[in-house]
């Protein structure tokens, strides 16, 4: 022990103003008026502002302020996704210990734990949070809890070190914002703010830059496209007037009021839609989404990097295995489901098996675990109502006994002495009075060193001596337990003279348990799905590379053509070897957050679109890296929860492939939506664009466009953005994020689509005037010809690969109630009075509705089933 005194006053001047505070500080912090301005950037939103400048200039109001409104809530929506983000180092910075006890100038005093600095003699006690990076000087049975760091929530026993020596090995380091949760001791700073273990993950925080999401770049390169065919528009419109001696001036304005007209003005907004409806969804499936465009992101996952505790596994210890008088148990039931201890597939009962019974007793009474809430059934069946409290191993220990019929309140013995675990006996003991008033010892611990002090075993109901023979076999089978990465602990016992006979010594060998954190039954099901779906499922954890491969292998993660490496193997490896072996690696093992992140940086510079989760303070900078990071909900840590983009609510790996197939889905209803909506628009400028070329008037008025544009085209756009999910849909091979939005040739069917409904329009347009109608009248059935092409369109839209006579119709109660709205506004607008001085329609007959609902509207109907099979055979 040193006799360190801490620092003195002045010492502590000199050196706050050497290292600063003690604050993880974040150096890239934007300001919340840049991240709102920032939203109006993107090229679809320039180009809606521009529209909407046109459209006050030649006095569209009201276009004017649709557009505008559309355009700030995009940008209100994109400003508090985007800073809710720049909250995790915050969240960060709240996990560090408020106050601080210190001993200066040889007193003790409480000091904010800011001012704490290299040198600073800190008092730690249970409960506390360290506030800094600290060496222990002096240790009365410190453990700490370090899970927030590791990831792993079993508590660290810590040594100490002497003053002099500068020892800085986790042995005998306490860690910033990790808590002492027994014991108590000093310790000595040696450092503060970002040069502390959580500083690091600080900076690892400050240093990742956001990407966007595949979808942004894709509508980012979708309004490059419109952008061009807005100038191609206008451009053509005025060459051709001009060539046909119409003033030039005239032309421009018509060549821009095309142009406008080509805008989807909706499809911003019915993107968001789409995503929040999706979002909507997905929380009814345990999955919060922080950021819309990450739902998307999900479709692309093409690898989900998952931790293994409390994810893959249940992250409660189970017994599944007993060993007792050369006789092997299986034990079934997880956690603190209901289950049987079996010998070859039949249940045994503890009235036949005396070693049996007395294993399942020390279980029980040699233990601080106690079975709660107990409302279930007698004996033997638990049920979700009961819960353990204690340390994990205690209480996979007390549901074993539970299993076999005994727990603590009724085994009939009374606790006269406890002899605590502590990790240089490696055991923990209870001396207990039986019911008949005999006395026992019952000890629980570590084999390899409990055997040393068994000179009996228990057989067949008595005491034997414990011969090496015996010992070997013992000691085999605890081998082979550890091999299948089971926790194994031995059960002994031994009569005792008295309270004070605490010798544990000379014990009787009774059993060995051997537990795990069993892999969640729903993760068997999840892996296989994503096998299918073509997704690589990848675990990195912090436990050790025996328990990572058996719960991996179970899972079908780890396969015999894929490899296992751990984090010093990590360490060893150049960039070029990583990169060469990370192909052909699905299991990573005790790795730390550097090594987290390198795996993910690594598999997003190989073109993948990666997933990660993680719930500790350690998995933050990974989680953040990658292109969806993905939190958990229960036992995730606020700091994890502000970098991700998804929170799992159940921590379930299965919820988060739930979760890639929903992305799927609205990726693919998002083309369905492209599509429509572009095939409308561009049925819109073919109309006019025709109508002028040969010489006719105006068929649509911008008051009918805007119409046409957010409600008839709007509502089932929205609509389609909800169509149920293919049953094909996780048969496929992720999307690569470099794929264009109009692949496998959309945009040739848009084109193609496009064309047909304008050629239908304009035909309607002049069918009517030829016959002598008015122009109200011509335009009224362009209008209503428009309208129901479209509303026939958009059921084609529901399918890239099936034609209208293959199409499930009924899937989609909503579309179908998008359309008839979208007929009943059209009624409105064309047969009833104020529609008609609204929209300056006029009323047709009979005859002219005839004309154009069937021969004008079904006609695209007919050449796209007839193309699609041409197109299908081909």
């Amino acid at each position: 022990m040193t006799q360190y005194q801490g620092l003195t006053h002045r010492e502590v001047q000199e050196k706050r103003i050497e290292y600063g505070d003690n604050l993880l500080e974040q150096k890239n912090r934007k300001n919340p008026f840049k991240i709102f301005f920032s939203q109006f950037q993107d090229l679809m939103t320039l180009i809606l502002l521009c529209s909407t400048a046109i459209s006050l200039a030649m006095g569209e109001k009201m276009e004017a302020v649709t557009i505008i409104a559309i355009v700030i809530l995009n940008a209100l929506m994109g400003f508090f996704q985007e800073y809710r983000t720049e909250r995790s180092l915050e969240k960060l910075s709240a996990l560090a210990a408020p106050t601080a006890q210190v001993i200066r100038d040889g007193k003790i005093c409480t000091i904010p734990a800011k001012e704490v600095t290299v040198g600073d003699l800190v008092l730690l006690k249970e409960g506390d949070r360290v506030p800094a990076d600290c060496r222990i000087l002096e240790n009365n049975a410190i453990m700490c809890d370090e899970s927030l760091l590791t990831g792993e929530s079993v508590p660290v026993e810590k040594g100490f070190t002497d003053y002099r020596t500068k020892d800085t090995s986790p042995q005998v380091c306490a860690y910033m914002g990790t808590i002492v949760c027994r014991g108590h001791g000093k310790a000595v700073v040696y450092a503060i703010g970002e040069d502390t273990k959580m500083g690091e993950i600080a900076v690892m925080l400050d240093s990742i830059e956001q990407e966007q999401t595949p979808l942004q770049k894709k509508l980012d390169q979708l309004g490059k496209i419109i952008a061009a065919g807005c100038l191609i528009i206008c451009a053509l419109v005025a060459g051709v007037g001009i060539l046909r001696g119409e003033p030039v001036m005239d032309m421009l304005i018509t060549g821009i009021s095309l142009a406008v007209a080509a805008i989807p003005e909706g499809l911003p907004a019915i993107v968001t839609i789409a995503l929040a409806l999706s979002v909507n969804r997905m929380v009814k499936k345990n999955a919060v989404i922080r950021k819309l465009h990450a739902v998307e992101t999900l479709g692309c996952a093409n690898v989900i990097c998952s931790d293994k505790t409390g994810t893959l596994t249940e992250n409660r210890m189970t017994v599944k295995e007993l060993y007792c008088d050369g006789k092997k148990f299986s034990v079934s039931g997880n956690g603190l489901e209901s289950g049987k201890i079996q010998k070859n597939g039949r249940k045994i009962l503890i009235s036949e098996d005396e070693e049996l019974k007395r294993s399942l007793e020390i279980a029980a009474v040699c233990s601080n675990a106690r079975i709660e809430n107990q409302n279930r059934r007698p004996k033997t069946m638990l049920t979700k109502k009961i819960s353990v409290s204690g340390e994990a191993t205690e209480a996979a220990l007390a549901v074993l006994a539970m299993k076999g019929g005994i727990e603590y309140s009724s085994a009939g013995y009374t606790l006269l002495k406890e002899l605590p675990f502590d990790s240089k006996r490696k055991m923990m003991s209870v001396l207990v009075r039986a019911k008949d008033g005999e006395l026992l010892m019952f000890t629980k611990g570590a084999p390899d060193i409990l055997l040393q002090r068994c000179a009996f075993i228990q057989k067949n109901g008595s005491t034997q001596v414990m011969t090496p023979a015996i010992r070997k076999s013992i000691l085999e089978e605890n081998d082979t337990m550890a091999q299948g990465a089971l926790r194994v602990l031995a059960l002994c016992w031994r009569k005792i003279s008295g309270s004070n006979d605490c010798a544990e010594q000379n014990l009787v060998f009774c059993g060995l348990a051997g537990m795990i954190d069993p892999p969640r039954k729903e993760a068997f099901e999840a892996v296989a799905v994503c096998k299918k779906a073509q997704i690589r499922p990848v675990m990195i954890t912090g436990d050790s590379k025996q328990t990572a491969c058996a719960i991996a292998s179970q899972l079908k993660i780890l396969t015999p053509d894929m490899k296992v490496i751990t984090g010093d193997e990590l360490d060893r490896m150049d960039n070029d070897t990583f990169l060469r072996v990370l192909p052909k690696t699905s299991v990573f093992a005790r790795v730390t957050p550097a090594h987290k992140l390198r795996i993910v940086k690594g598999l997003k510079e190989q073109g993948n679109v990666v997933a990660m989760t993680g719930d500790g303070v350690n998995d933050a900078p990974a989680v953040k890296e990658a292109n969806i990071g993905v939190s958990m909900g229960k036992n995730g840590t606020d700091v994890t929860k502000e970098a991700s983009s998804v929170i799992l609510l159940d921590d379930n790996f299965a919820t988060l492939v739930s979760a890639v197939e929903e992305g799927r889905v609205i990726y693919r209803n998002i083309r369905k939506f492209i599509r429509y909506l572009l095939s409308c628009n561009i049925g819109e400028v073919v109309t006019m664009f025709l109508a002028m070329l040969m010489g006719m008037p105006v068929p649509l008025l911008p008051i009918q466009i805007l119409l046409i544009n957010l409600v008839t085209d709007g509502l089932p756009a929205i609509a389609l953005g909800l169509d149920p999910a293919d049953q094909d849909v996780m048969n496929q091979k992720p999307r690569k994020s470099s794929d264009s939005i109009f692949s496998d040739g959309l945009l040739s069917v848009i084109l193609f689509r496009g064309m047909l409904i304008g050629l239908t329009t304009v035909a309607a347009f002049s069918i009517l005037l030829t016959s002598g109608a008015s122009l109200q009248v011509a335009r009224t059935g362009a209008l209503v010809t428009l309208i129901l092409t479209q509303l026939i369109h958009v059921f084609e839209c529901k399918s890239e690969t099936k034609t209208l006579f293959h199409i499930p119709f009924f899937n989609n109660f909503k579309l179908i109630a998008a359309v008839c709205t979208s007929l009943a506004v059209m009624c409105f607008a064309v047969w009833t009075p104020m529609g008609r001085m609204i929209f300056e329609t006029a009323a047709l007959s009979l005859p002219q509705v005839k004309l154009i609902g069937v021969l004008l509207a079904a006609a695209p109907l007919l050449w796209t089933v007839i193309s699609s099979t041409l197109f299908k055979r081909r």
